[in-house]
């Protein structure tokens, strides 16, 4: 994978799918004190760069540092984020301070998974796979104010497919995060996220055919039918570094583990080759205008 803010995200992959409404999040609690705040501004921009550490590709046991960026903001109330190769647009306009906020728009994602250097021989030797570009929605709900007054608990489901047809195929992804300031200056957020994918998804990135079995040693596999690939837990922590939260420079810090699942895992490209374990670490600078 050739951006770890796709990691967190995509398969959530993926601190594009994670970072980003977090650095949203803490510029909206991180303000001034209760009974000061001024109205809410409805045209904003944040801009992160940072990198990281992540696994070479879903299922890999290798490591590496991996460079990206991410995009966040609002246009007259309506959200857009960029995370890595992903585009989430929220065609609601949810009431200033609402309790209750609903998000539902069109995702674009491109999906890069093995389309670069692999540096296990064994995986390599199955050959690149196409970059998938994938078209969907994702919907979701937040309710503010559950444990004290500037926390939230959002509960989003997104739906991917591939049109280029490099899967011709789709991911489901539920996730539930549970966000809160620490401080005046400091936002946390932690996300519990998992992916259930078609067979064509699986069979490719998964399967090893015959001819695969003979260039690369490992034995052949075939995925059957759709299911769960993955489950994870994601922790962000964002620290303001200007005193306004909603303007200026912060720091990002972002770490996750997620455990293959299923015949995902017991694929011996997973299985041999690499490992079911994943995890991934990623910290980077924000700027928000």
């Amino acid at each position: 994978m050739s951006n770890i803010l796709h990691f967190v995200r995509a398969p959530l992959a993926m601190i594009a799918a994670l970072a980003l409404p977090g650095v949203a999040a803490a510029q909206t609690v991180a303000g001034p004190p209760q009974g000061a705040a001024p109205p809410p501004d409805r045209n904003s921009l944040t801009i992160g760069l940072g990198g990281g550490i992540g696994p070479d590709y879903e299922g890999s046991n290798e490591t590496s540092f991996q460079p990206g960026g991410v995009v966040q903001g609002q246009v007259d109330g309506f959200d857009f984020q960029v995370r890595g190769t992903n585009l989430y647009v929220d065609l609601l306009r949810d009431a200033p301070r609402a309790r209750t906020a609903l998000t539902l728009g069109p995702v674009v994602q491109v999906r890069l998974e093995r389309t670069g250097k692999i540096r296990d021989p064994r995986v390599a030797a199955l050959g690149d796979r196409k970059t998938a570009v994938e078209l969907g929605a994702y919907a979701g709900v937040s309710q503010r104010g559950v444990l004290n007054r500037y926390d939230s608990v959002n509960v989003e489901l997104a739906f991917l497919h591939d049109v280029a047809g490099a899967h011709r195929s789709f991911l489901l992804t539920p996730s539930v995060s549970y966000s809160t300031p620490l401080s005046r200056r400091t936002f946390a957020r932690a996300i519990v996220s998992a992916d259930y994918v078609g067979e064509g998804y699986g069979r490719t990135y998964f399967d090893v055919t015959a001819a695969g079995a003979a260039a690369s040693g490992l034995a052949p596999y075939a995925v059957s039918g759709s299911g769960f690939k993955s489950a994870g837990l994601t922790g962000l922590v964002v620290q303001d570094l200007g005193g306004d939260g909603r303007k200026g420079l912060g720091l990002f810090a972002l770490a996750g583990y997620k455990r293959m699942l299923g015949q995902y895992a017991d694929s011996p490209i997973v299985r041999d080759a690499g490992s079911a374990n994943q995890g991934f670490a990623v910290a980077g600078l924000t700027y928000s205008f």
